[in-house]
């Protein structure tokens, strides 16, 4: 696995992804790791509020590629792998899931996010900040889907350090697969963890709403819906549903 990466603690933060910009688009290439006790501002997917108490896990890895931007996206896959194999260390495995495109599910109810923003780098490439945020002890509330955390589901929180360490040993033994042998290891064991997939799925997309049948992955994360006509829509980004109504 090699060295692993500096990790830097903060006691407060907007955020780490935020701090991770800031350090990139200083010339900063990493790999280094920002963890914070507490955000101020933290995000979810598509610009959502993600509050992050004290208590809770925020940590962001800065990393610079050479991958092409749908290479890079992959990233997403393994920090989600990684926060699945933290969640294992306390709870039951089975109890533990992944929701496309990037939640930690515990019990069916999300405790983990994944946030992956990036840029073009001074230095060439492109800078990632793998942002993972995962609730120890405290479910953020009004968010606009329930919301649970380790310590509040039947077992004791983690320490932050704890989790930490976890987290950084995980996602640094799946990028040196994703390095080594490739994307197809991550994505075998991403699909493994994932449910839903295979199965009726309901995609909302601003106003337009699809039905179908989820039909696996890209490399780049999105995801295959078949419609009932059988024709094949590929879906970036939205609002989805796993054998439920929209």
């Amino acid at each position: 696995m090699g060295d692993l990466p500096p990790v830097l603690i903060l006691e407060t933060v907007d955020s780490t992804n935020a701090e991770a910009r800031r350090r990139a688009e200083a010339g900063e290439a990493g790999p280094l790791w920002i963890a914070a006790r507490r955000q101020t501002e933290g995000r979810g997917r598509r610009g959502r509020r993600w509050q992050s108490d004290s208590g809770n896990l925020a940590a962001t890895l800065l990393m610079r590629t050479a991958r092409t931007p749908a290479e890079a996206a992959q990233v997403t896959f393994v920090a989600a792998l990684a926060a699945a194999e933290v969640l294992d260390g306390y709870v039951d495995r089975e109890r533990v899931g992944i929701k496309w495109p990037n939640d930690v599910m515990l019990d069916g109810v999300k405790v983990a996010g994944i946030l992956v923003e990036s840029g073009a780098h001074a230095d060439g490439g492109l800078w990632l900040a793998v942002g993972i945020g995962i609730n120890l002890a405290h479910a953020p509330e009004e968010t606009e889907r329930p919301a649970t955390a380790i310590g509040v589901a039947g077992a004791e929180a983690p320490t932050f350090e704890g989790a930490l360490g976890r987290l950084v040993d995980s996602v640094s033994a799946w990028r040196a697969r994703w390095d080594q042998i490739g994307f197809q290891p991550v994505l075998d064991a991403w699909t493994d963890r994932t449910r839903g997939l295979n199965g009726p799925c309901v995609a909302r997309l601003g106003a337009e709403i699809l039905e179908g049948v989820a039909d696996g992955v890209e490399a780049d994360g999105a995801l295959r819906l078949r419609l009932a006509d059988g024709t094949l829509r590929r879906i970036s980004a939205g609002d989805v549903f796993f054998g439920e109504a929209a």
